[in-house]
């Protein structure tokens, strides 16, 4: 999809050099995918003490 955005161009310069990545369109792509993956950890970690296991629960029994 194309998009016209205004981006910091020396945000996005440094963002080039850090990754190493050689065009705009690949950093952008880049960041995205890293800001989802990210997010998605995020999430993972507010569940840490929201869920609650059976005390009974064996995960070994379960692989056999």
């Amino acid at each position: 999809m194309r998009t016209n955005i205004n981006i910091d161009e020396q945000l996005l310069n440094k963002a080039m050099q850090l990754s190493k990545v050689k065009t705009k369109k690949d950093v952008i792509h880049l960041a995205l995918r890293e800001f989802v993956e990210n997010k998605k950890r995020l999430n993972l970690l507010d569940l840490a003490g929201k869920i609650k296991f059976s005390e009974n629960y064996n995960y070994k029994q379960m692989r056999k």
